[in-house]
């Protein structure tokens, strides 16, 4: 999972934009991140929320300035695939834990099953897991947990906007064990911060028979679902003296925001961080705002009768 072998001649450098990537299992968000670097030719490429080990699917990298967009790409609405386990509990809220219980879960009725759903569906409050990515006093919650800490998170407000289940499946001797559970494929569309390994053990709490994660796939980020999403694999094949080709950054903004056309005047102000008349989109609302050319130019806030950048793209000439 290196980036890039020692005796791999440096690639050119990839023009600054977004890399959407469909991530491996196995692979942490840093292994990706890492691997990007070698075949982007550059040190400046972060990711927009991590996704775990074991899941696959949407993950957004930013190359060069695009990087500055990562922040409001990370809080955007997220899609998942992903199968619940309903009869079995672990340590860690998916399959990679160790079970810490099993019940029999052959006797949960459907009816249920969508009253549990329909209760974890909504503005809700969400537990994360203790071995989330959260920091606890400096340190990730889930690094106290293999230190053997106690970690216990404060609930948070998120917001599950879509919980739609779709078959449900008997296990009947899940894990050699003999003890019958029921694995139920469903859909999340959820806001950003929402732990899908919590919904899964809150459900099974809930049911009473407890409940762990064993697949997930991350469909969507925003803007950007997993169709547009690039193999790792193919991109590895990319020839070494050619430069990555990428989303470009007005493009990447036109998935994210709504878009401001500019006149060439106001692109000339924002490029030297001045003030331009309101976009009318309303405070707090973020707004792309395009050039004459199709450039990327800034991202735009109203404050009263003035649109002020919040961040500036363009150079100043």
């Amino acid at each position: 999972m290196n980036a890039q072998r020692p005796d791999r001649p440096r690639r050119p450098t990839a023009p600054d934009g977004l890399l959407v990537v469909d991530k491996p299992q196995g692979w942490t968000s840093h292994d990706v991140v890492a691997k990007a670097r070698g075949l982007a030719g550059t040190r400046k490429v972060g990711h927009a929320g991590t996704l775990d080990p074991m899941a696959t699917g949407v993950l957004v990298l930013g190359v060069g300035r695009a990087t500055r967009l990562l922040t409001y790409v990370v809080g955007a609405d997220k899609e998942y695939t992903a199968t619940i386990r309903l009869g079995v509990a672990t340590t860690t809220d998916d399959a990679e834990g160790e079970v810490l219980s099993r019940t029999a879960a052959d006797a949960v009725a459907r009816d249920a099953l969508d009253a549990g759903v329909a209760a974890l569906t909504g503005a809700i409050q969400q537990v994360p897991s203790a071995v989330s990515a959260i920091k606890v006093d400096g340190q990730r919650a889930y690094a106290r947990v293999r230190a053997g800490e106690d970690v216990e998170l404060a609930a948070r407000p998120v917001t599950v906007s879509r919980f739609a289940v779709h078959e449900v499946r008997p296990v009947p001797d899940a894990d050699g064990t003999g003890v019958p559970a029921l694995d139920v494929d469903v859909t999340v569309v959820c806001s950003s911060g929402t732990y899908i390994r919590a919904l899964a053990r809150d459900l099974g709490r809930g049911l009473g028979v407890g409940g762990h994660l064993t697949a997930l796939r991350r469909t969507r980020v925003g803007g950007y679902p997993l169709g547009v999403a690039r193999d790792l694999t193919a991109l590895d094949a990319w020839p070494a003296d050619v430069p990555l080709d990428t989303l470009p950054l007005a493009d990447a903004a036109r998935a994210t925001f709504p878009v401001r056309d500019l006149t060439a005047e106001e692109t000339r102000a924002l490029s030297f961080g001045q003030r331009v008349p309101a976009s009318g989109a309303g405070a707090g609302v973020t707004v792309a705002a395009i050039s004459p050319d199709g450039e990327l130019v800034a991202l735009l806030e109203d404050h009263g009768p003035h649109a002020r950048p919040a961040l500036v793209f363009a150079p100043a000439t």
